[in-house]
């Protein structure tokens, strides 16, 4: 199941969309200008935007340009069925672009296969504005890079790969530090901190009383 926001002036094709995304299996939410966006998005990640062109306040042109850098798929639904737009939707990096009127049937089935692409191409996790390029070892805050040590990206990779499980501070150093590893498990909490404090992540690192630690991802 994926989250989609859906950025749409007109009530009606929202209320579509939205209905259909509900009966295929996703969730969505809905904002009616394009402004405040990059806000929402900040506070709440979404898998994929579905993004009008003409809306109030802010274009969908200029909203693309200020998400870009977050890297997260976007399908321009609109009115504007120019060559010349369609071409300039593609180049600021929207993976598709369909114009109305559309098929909500076409745009389900669009919406899945862009998500399977995205899927497919990178090894990424995103919790609110957080994004982890795990292949890369890049970690993204509010789309901008934070500089993790290495054993700092290590134990956030561990904790990712193990969402929503209690892992002890002994597991952590045996998977992270190794067997080998002489030093206390003092070691786990100083870095479990940092990682908290660099990336925002208080209420989703979770401390299990007496035991050790729990990355927490809404299921």
């Amino acid at each position: 199941m994926a989250e989609v926001l859906i950025v749409e002036d007109e009530a009606v094709i929202a209320e579509l969309v939205e209905l259909q995304l509900k009966l295929a299996g996703h969730s969505s939410s809905v904002l009616c200008s394009g402004e405040g966006v990059l806000e929402r998005i900040e506070n709440s990640r979404p898998d994929i935007i579905i993004l009008d062109v003409m809306l109030p306040g802010q274009d969908g042109f200029s909203v693309m340009q200020d998400i870009q850098h977050l890297s997260i798929p976007v399908i321009f639904l609109t009115a504007k069925d120019r060559t010349e737009d369609k071409i300039a939707g593609l180049k600021l990096g929207a993976d598709d672009y369909i114009v109305k009127p559309f098929s909500v049937v076409e745009l389900i089935t669009r919406i899945e296969t862009v998500l399977r692409r995205c899927a497919k191409s990178s090894n990424v996790f995103r919790l609110g504005c957080v994004e982890a390029r795990l292949d890369e070892r890049i970690v993204l805050r509010g789309g901008v890079r934070v500089e993790l040590t290495s054993k700092e990206f290590e134990l956030l990779h561990v904790l990712i790969d193990n969402v929503n499980l209690a892992l002890s501070r002994d597991q952590l150093l045996e998977l992270v530090w190794g067997f080998d590893y002489l030093g206390e498990t003092r070691t786990v909490d100083v870095h479990i901190q940092r990682l908290r404090k660099k990336l925002g992540l208080d209420d989703s690192i979770v401390t299990v009383f007496k035991h050790g630690y729990r990355l927490e991802v809404p299921r």
